[in-house]
């Protein structure tokens, strides 16, 4: 099940970017504090934030996204993380085909995903690929000195996309 997160997950989201091995202490404060402003502001339409549960009820992931700031129709895919115990299972992917649909359906045809270069983030980077995601940009030395920015990109043809039987409930 994916749906808007709740005060609820914002714990279990922390856990899970610590967790993960992969985030640095910097880029677990940034993920936390959209986390924060999408609980705190309800009405605000920069960050789309949700959370993914598994047939169990338990908590597995989330993600984030939103329309990227002075342009007509693309988006940026801001985070995701799925716990250790769902990677390889599909998760990730059930909640990038997720935002997606959902990029589709507020008209949105790009979706854009940055990434860091080092060895620690060459798993995201296949799994971006296996989706369907090219590399269209890489800045050399970006992040610090030997880590890259690697931005890749997904054209979405919002005529494709349907309703799936996904329904979205409410903010709780």
């Amino acid at each position: 099940m994916i749906k808007p997160i709740t005060h609820n997950d914002r714990s279990m989201i922390l856990n899970l970017l610590r967790q993960s091995g992969v985030f640095n202490t910097m880029e677990i404060t940034v993920a936390m504090e959209l986390v924060d402003e999408v609980l705190e502001k309800n009405n605000q339409e920069d960050y789309q934030t949700y959370s993914y549960y598994d047939d169990k009820k338990q908590f597995m992931g989330y993600i984030c996204f939103g329309p990227i700031p002075m342009t007509d129709f693309c988006y940026d895919l801001y985070w995701i993380a799925v716990d250790k115990q769902a990677r390889g299972k599909g998760a990730a992917a059930e909640l990038v085909g997720f935002m997606e649909k959902q990029v589709g359906r507020q008209g949105g045809s790009r979706i854009y995903v940055d990434t860091s270069s080092t060895p620690l983030y060459e798993a995201a980077r296949r799994f971006y690929e296996k989706q369907g995601y090219s590399r269209v940009c890489i800045l050399e030395d970006f992040y610090r000195e030997g880590d890259s920015k690697i931005i890749f990109m997904k054209n979405i043809d919002a005529s494709k996309q349907t309703n799936s039987g996904i329904t979205i409930p409410k903010n709780e």
